[in-house]
């Protein structure tokens, strides 16, 4: 399975849109990009394998692998990307400005469903970063 997350950049934040065989999934808010710079930028484009990961704070999430001098790349619901983002990728149902977004648990519920059920049954699922 791939999912394509294509990227528009802002100052204040980046604004996406997560898509599967042409169908959108959701939108999604993330920090600017300052060259990958740990807790203030968003990954580089590219492609990464996605995974099931469990922790305290956000329960059952994703996590990003693979990704150049970072760690813990996470899907997990934020509406803020400067206020609630280290990094990681927020799934919104709607885009309300640059890196800011309405109904993000709605979201990352539909993401999560549709990546677990593909990682459940064995397959593999990478995303493509781009913009």
């Amino acid at each position: 399975m791939e999912i394509h997350l294509t990227r528009t950049y802002f100052p204040e934040g980046t604004n996406g849109k997560l898509e599967c065989d042409g169908k959108l999934i959701c939108n999604t808010i993330e920090l600017p990009w300052k060259m990958n710079e740990t807790k203030v930028s968003c990954i580089p484009e590219g492609k990464y394998f996605i995974k099931k990961r469990y922790g305290k704070k956000f329960q059952w999430h994703l996590e990003v692998l693979d990704v150049k001098n970072r760690s813990l790349i996470l899907f997990h619901p934020a509406n803020n990307a400067l206020q609630e983002l280290n990094g990681c990728i927020a799934p919104v149902t709607k885009l309300s400005g640059p890196g800011l977004g309405l109904m993000s648990r709605k979201a990352f519920t539909k993401l999560k469903d549709l990546v677990y059920k593909n990682l459940d049954s064995k397959e593999s699922v990478e995303l493509i970063v781009q913009s």
